[in-house]
């Protein structure tokens, strides 16, 4: 089984043979076969069983002929381990029954092992990347901020109110929970990158709530923090967030390799701002259910931005959403590969 590098080159921001492409939850949401699963057990029991979290994991690359896997997981799986209550709920997400209101309650949060509190997420990396795939895993975690907007909110929110609040009025007990996060998220996903992960996006899905001075006041500095002590990894690392173009300089300026962008900016505007490192995006995942007319010309326009410098991975501008069909995904990865093998090849 020959690996295939092309995401990992294109990371580093090396010439490629054509654009590496994978997709934001590509892993489980719209394949029927996973439908079927969905059937008997919940995302919590699936990620629970090794071996059936390895096969949602790997379906994706099996289908669509993607150049990275990503771990199938939610984003506030390593939360029990420091004694959040959590329960994914279908149709709402992430709800927390004792939402963080004091510094009591962030003095209360336990330390996480990753070996033993996370140890099927372990596992199921293990299974992949030993035995099944020819691509690179991508492992991942949520961001300090993310992370905290569920656990101080008790839920998805749309406005952040309470998370800001608590942010800007209480801000010694902000940094005592942002510590907390980090000191769980930097164990966490060294045990996954340990466990053979070959790359690592952190996703802060919601900083975009954020302006631009108080992320660098509240949130930059545990993000320095992190991707520092991830850094002595040697594995790349990509940031991710929705509705964050504003953020984007700041995330240039952070120790990753990969600026994931979502499609509110084109990647030839975040060139033209001085982003030099690897972009990733930014397809918008809405024009997947347009005609196929629509997505090809959509798909091309990105293209030609990405690729008028090395370092590009096609992606979409956030997750895979259950109505998209299958096969569409699958003429998009083939269409990303040929059209830019072809571009590829005519310029050298």
């Amino acid at each position: 089984m020959t690996f295939n590098d092309t995401y990992l080159r294109a990371t580093r921001g090396e010439k490629t043979d054509h654009v590496p492409v994978w997709y934001m939850r590509q892993a489980g949401r719209s394949q029927p076969e996973y439908r079927k699963i969905k059937e008997k057990y919940s995302l919590e029991e699936i990620t629970h069983q090794p071996e059936l979290c390895a096969y949602v994991t790997k379906l994706p690359v099996d289908q669509y002929n993607n150049d990275a896997a990503i771990l199938y997981k939610d984003i506030v799986t390593p939360l029990p381990a420091i004694g959040v209550d959590v329960k994914i709920k279908s149709g709402i997400g992430p709800v927390i029954d004792n939402p963080i209101r004091t510094m009591a309650d962030i003095e209360r949060l336990g330390d996480i092992n990753p070996e033993q509190d996370v140890d099927y997420v372990l596992e199921t990396i293990r299974i992949l990347t030993q035995e099944q795939l020819n691509v690179p895993l991508i492992g991942f975690s949520g961001a300090p901020f993310t992370l905290a907007s569920y656990m101080i909110e008790g839920g998805p929110s749309k406005s952040y109110n309470k998370t800001k609040a608590m942010m800007v009025s209480e801000p010694a007990m902000w940094f005592a929970l942002m510590d907390k996060l980090a000191d769980t998220i930097i164990p966490y996903v060294k045990a996954q990158i340990k466990a053979g992960a070959k790359a690592i996006q952190i996703f802060d899905s919601w900083v975009g709530a954020l302006n631009v001075a108080d992320y660098r006041i509240f949130i930059k500095p545990v993000m320095d923090r992190i991707f520092a002590e991830l850094r002595t990894e040697n594995v790349p690392l990509t940031i991710f967030g929705v509705g964050a173009s504003h953020l984007a300089k700041e995330w240039h300026e952070l120790p990753v390799d990969v600026v994931g962008l979502d499609w509110r900016l084109p990647i030839s505007e975040a060139r033209s701002m001085g982003l030099t490192k690897a972009l990733q995006g930014n397809f918008d995942p809405a024009y997947l259910l347009a005609d196929w007319s629509v997505i090809e010309e959509r798909a091309k326009k990105i293209l030609d931005m990405g690729m008028q410098n090395d370092g590009y991975i096609f992606n979409l501008g956030h997750g895979v959403f259950p109505e998209v069909n299958p096969d569409t995904l699958k003429r998009l990865t083939s269409f990303v590969h040929e059209y830019s093998a072809a571009h590829k090849n005519n310029s050298n």
